[in-house]
């Protein structure tokens, strides 16, 4: 079986990425206001990343309450795996980094679904994504970002950047919080090492590498109630603190877990 997980995971990749997008074409096609086609593209998101988690071999606890219509949302960041993993609970849509949206292939597949993209590296834009952010959930989507920037090993945080936060905080608009962690099997390298995307890993071998897990365990924890704060610092701080807590409760989860 070893030998022949990756081509099969790949084919089942290609195949169910074909299917949706198809299916997103139709949607597109079929729904003439731009609500409608909006709505319908977060749906075929949350369909396509179901399908992309079990042929990856993932299996996803949740804890706590997933939150329903339009809401901000922010997590911790390990993976491109989280995209998926995060999607899968409901539709949503996502902010990225806009490095992604040059990768070959994904990075199409991501621009045809509306992900969003952001250039770390233009601070002055960043309050008035944020303001885009905000208007989005307020006329009803699911819209995540990672206020750390980047990617971690997934046993801690990064401080959270306040910048995205200033439209909420300003307009008191309550923010949602999620954490995410991961875990593998015994006798294959430690989610830390196969499962977080960090550093110079280069993407292709880092995919290969994680299609030859057998399976993984993802658990998502999630916050109770929404953080409000009007001030930007005060908001971040507060999220970084129950993240922190719900990466603390997901890793635990996981390790009480008999079996991956």
């Amino acid at each position: 079986m070893p030998s022949i997980r990756v081509p099969l995971r790949v084919l089942g990749l290609v195949a169910a990425t074909g299917f949706w997008a198809l299916a997103f074409c139709v949607a597109v096609l079929a729904a003439a206001p731009l609500g409608r086609r909006l709505a319908l593209r977060d749906w075929i998101v949350h369909r396509w990343a179901r399908s992309v988690v079990r042929c990856l071999g993932i299996r996803v606890h949740v804890v706590g309450g997933v939150p329903s219509g339009g809401c901000l949302w922010v997590s911790n960041h390990v993976s491109y795996v989280d995209i998926f993993v995060l999607a899968s609970l409901r539709p949503v849509a996502f902010l990225s980094k806009a490095e992604v949206a040059t990768w070959p292939g994904i990075g199409l597949v991501t621009r045809i679904v509306g992900i969003r993209f952001i250039d770390r590296n233009a601070r002055r834009a960043l309050p008035t994504i944020g303001g885009i952010l905000v208007e989005e959930a307020k006329n009803g989507h699911g819209m995540i970002f990672f206020p750390e920037g980047t990617t971690t090993d997934g046993t801690g945080l990064l401080p959270f950047r306040p910048a995205l936060l200033s439209s909420a905080a300003e307009q008191g608009f309550p923010v949602h919080h999620a954490a995410i962690a991961y875990r593998t099997p015994d006798g294959v390298p430690p989610a830390e090492e196969s499962v977080a995307w960090i550093g110079d890993d280069e993407f292709v071998p880092h995919m290969l590498a994680f299609l030859r897990i057998p399976r993984v365990a993802a658990c998502v924890s999630l916050g109770a109630h929404p953080v409000l704060e009007t001030d930007r610092k005060a908001l971040a701080s507060r999220l970084e603190g129950e993240v922190r807590d719900g990466l603390r409760a997901a890793r635990e989860h996981l390790s009480a877990l008999s079996n991956v």
